[in-house]
């Protein structure tokens, strides 16, 4: 790798650190395609030293040896999705939110894998961060559209009844871990999926992220100023 690869990826994982990030951009008409570069890049090279002036020496000793690659990435948590890392996982705190979690991973999926489980509360979880969505799990749970419901078993007329407890002590284990700060790396962003039982409109329309059990995720397309 070059000095200047190697520069540019110490950049980005400095701006991480501090802040000046994010872990996702969308191209639209807000962005100003006729923006000046050299206001851009000038601006961007202040933003660095401002990141770098926020980090201690411990922090800059890491990054640097990340980007030199002497050294493998350390802290990063290693999620294996089997049932050694669901045993590790602590009682997950009662909360409004973790029961919403807990319930939509049981009523929509508990027949699936553990992987397939914390799956479908990254759809969740991600549609709460989307402004497109309610900003809260119990918000995006309920929603309904189209003169139904997002997720079916919340308007099926039937009462939840929660019949399996272990099945359930799962899900709220997931959805605890989930809610906890686990991060989201099995669908690559999507905030939508289906069965293959079915084929919606919007699927054609929308990118394949992942094919995880008995679920196919989707994310929408990016939009950009020319589309």
């Amino acid at each position: 790798m070059s000095v200047l690869m190697r520069w540019a990826a110490s950049v980005v994982l400095l701006f991480g650190l501090a802040g000046g990030v994010h872990a996702e951009m969308t191209v639209s008409q807000s962005n100003d395609p006729d923006g000046s570069i050299d206001v851009h890049m000038t601006a961007l090279l202040g933003q660095e030293r401002v990141a770098i002036g926020s980090l201690d020496a411990e922090a800059i000793a890491a990054v640097a040896t990340a980007s030199s690659g002497n050294g493998k990435a350390r802290g990063k948590p290693v999620m294996s999705y089997d049932a050694a890392w669901l045993a590790q996982l602590p009682r997950p705190e009662a909360s409004k939110e973790l029961e919403c979690l807990a319930e939509a991973l049981y009523f929509e999926a508990r027949g699936e894998s553990i992987k397939g489980q914390a799956a479908v509360a990254e759809v969740i979880l991600n549609r709460v961060d989307s402004p497109a969505f309610p900003k809260s799990v119990c918000g995006v749970v309920n929603q309904g559209g189209d003169g139904g419901c997002q997720f079916s078993y919340t308007c099926d007329g039937r009462a939840e009844v929660i019949s399996e407890p272990e099945a359930w002590k799962r899900s709220a284990k997931i959805a605890g871990a989930m809610l906890g700060g686990a991060p989201r790396l099995l669908t690559e962003g999507a905030t939508f999926f289906h069965t293959p039982m079915v084929t919606p409109r919007w699927s054609k329309r929308f990118e394949l992220t992942a094919r995880i059990g008995s679920h196919l995720f989707y994310r929408p397309p990016l939009r950009t100023a020319l589309n």
